[in-house]
């Protein structure tokens, strides 16, 4: 609701914070606890190849002798991994802004198919035993890539925030460079799409009465609530939110088409806060709608902008994720902005709910016992081995590790049955991500169509050229990785060359 990249910053700060505290796991996975100290020798380290041929390989490298604190004694429940730390798989947080979300910069990670060790130190970036290097999708930059790409290591990608975050990966060239995924897609390999829901309780809340809505609304107030400090993003809402202002009463508190005052500076100072503020919380609830728009249209990418108002009892005007409807507890939950052809549409239906109480009450009924109807979001819920905000159950990162560990040990074991075999076993088949792991469409204006912009507007001007860009860095780092390219300064080279190619074809 509020400012989405501010909030992005806070919430990977809080995430941090949760990880390091999240002492306890279950189903199999490590437990972070101080243990006997973890040199890069015990490691298995000591001696590891330094990064050639690429500026900046090493940059976060610790010091020779720079001991490492790790639980290396544990053994996950189920796992019978009796390996040294000096025989296991690495993997390597290339992206080491989620690292260490264990005390030390490298742990023991025991997984129910095997263990393995899990690094930040882009020292072992060529170890022979390195076998997964694990990107953060905000912050991997195509530029920056680790190059030569290793034959005998896979790249693996965890991308849980904005598509607008990073578009070279809503592109089959930029998403195919990794083997494992951990999406808000529900396609990806490791799915992160209810990363914004806690639990099905969160959607049962009461809501508060009609009747206070109503002495809300004879107060003054607005039927709509709109409440953005970050303007121009590539769903381009404010434009739309612009029009149908004009149609009905909007009540917009943040930066965005600001027209109302937050009541209280206490109120100011919560508005644009991840956290569930108690007081902002049941300043927004007494509205009757809540205009929940994301900053970038792509399948299953769905927030707290949507989830949300749901929680507090008011209806989310939504227009984000395609698929939204396969993820909501009933048929009449949320009111869709593209089931209407204009603003002045939408404006006239929720004008008539406004007036109409037993009509818009039949938008929540889905908080009476049994109104969660929709069995898919039922058990994708009880299915999710990880939780939110919860203790008791892994978070998705170490949960993602241990995917990616799992099928690491696997793979090993087939290469070595392959080599045994003297090629009579079949090697294991590389595994490569597919457009629908993350692939999003090119960004659209959130109201009429392209024709209809000027050429100086500024949302045209950044993010169809960020889209088209981002396909060209895409294609270039593909190209320099099939021609086994170890520089990262010819990257520019590469854009040039297929800049030049596509406007011959045009």
């Amino acid at each position: 609701m509020g400012d989405d990249r501010a909030g992005s910053v806070r919430r990977r700060g809080l995430v941090c914070v949760w990880l390091t505290l999240a002492l306890a796991w279950s189903a199999g996975t490590a437990l972070a606890v101080e243990g006997p100290e973890m040199t890069e020798e015990s490691a298995g380290l000591a001696g590891t190849e330094e990064p050639c041929g690429a500026e900046g390989w090493a940059q976060d490298a610790l010091p020779p002798g720079v001991a490492f604190v790790a639980a290396a004694s544990y053994r996950g429940p189920g796992n019978n991994d009796t390996r040294s730390n000096k025989e296991l798989p690495i993997l390597l947080w290339w992206s080491g802004s989620l690292f260490p979300h264990f005390p030390g910069d490298t742990e023991r990670i025991d997984c129910p198919r095997g263990s393995c060790l899990v690094t930040r130190s882009r020292r072992v970036a060529r170890h022979r035993r390195t076998k997964s290097l694990i990107f953060y999708g905000t912050d991997f930059r195509a530029y920056e890539a680790p190059l030569p790409r290793l034959s005998h290591q896979t790249w693996a990608l965890f991308h849980e925030e904005s598509p607008m975050n990073n578009y070279v990966l809503s592109h089959s060239a930029g998403i195919q460079l990794f083997n494992y995924t951990a999406t808000f897609r529900r396609e990806s390999d490791y799915p992160l799409t209810l990363q914004w829901l806690p639990r099905v309780e969160y959607l049962r809340d009461p809501a508060v009465p009609l009747a206070e809505k109503e002495a809300w609304r004879r107060k003054g107030y607005a039927p709509v609530l709109y409440m953005q400090s970050h303007c121009d993003v590539p769903s381009d809402r404010d434009r739309y939110v612009r029009e149908l202002m004009k149609y009905i009463q909007v009540d917009s508190y943040g930066k965005c088409l600001h027209n109302r005052e937050l009541p209280s500076e206490r109120l100011r100072d919560t508005s644009t806060a991840t956290t569930e503020d108690s007081e902002f919380m049941s300043f927004i609830a007494k509205y009757k709608f809540h205009l929940a728009l994301e900053n970038a249209i792509c399948d299953d990418y769905m927030t707290e902008k949507l989830w949300r108002p749901m929680h507090l009892g008011a209806v989310p005007v939504y227009r984000g994720s395609p698929a939204v409807r396969d993820w909501m507890p009933n048929n009449l939950s949320i009111i869709l902005i593209d089931d209407f052809d204009s603003p002045q549409e939408l404006a006239k239906y929720l004008d008539f709910l406004d007036k109409n109480g037993e009509e818009y009450m039949k938008y929540l009924e889905y908080k009476n016992l049994g109104g969660i109807k929709n069995q898919f979001l039922l058990e994708s819920l009880e299915r999710r081995e990880w939780g939110v905000n919860d203790m008791t159950l892994p978070n998705y990162l170490n949960g993602f590790e241990c995917f990616i560990c799992d099928r690491e040990n696997t793979r090993v074991k087939e290469e070595q049955e392959h080599k045994k075999s003297h090629g009579k076993i079949p090697a294991p088949r590389p595994r490569i991500a597919q457009f629908k792991h993350m692939g999003c469409p090119m960004p659209t204006p959130g109201f009429g169509s392209v024709e209809d912009l000027s050429g100086g507007d500024s949302w045209k001007d950044m993010w169809l050229q960020d889209y088209w860009q981002s396909l060209d860095q895409g294609e270039a780092l593909t190209a320099m990785i099939h021609h086994n390219e170890s520089h990262q300064g010819r990257f520019w080279d590469y854009m040039h060359e297929i800049f030049l190619k596509r406007t011959r074809q045009h």
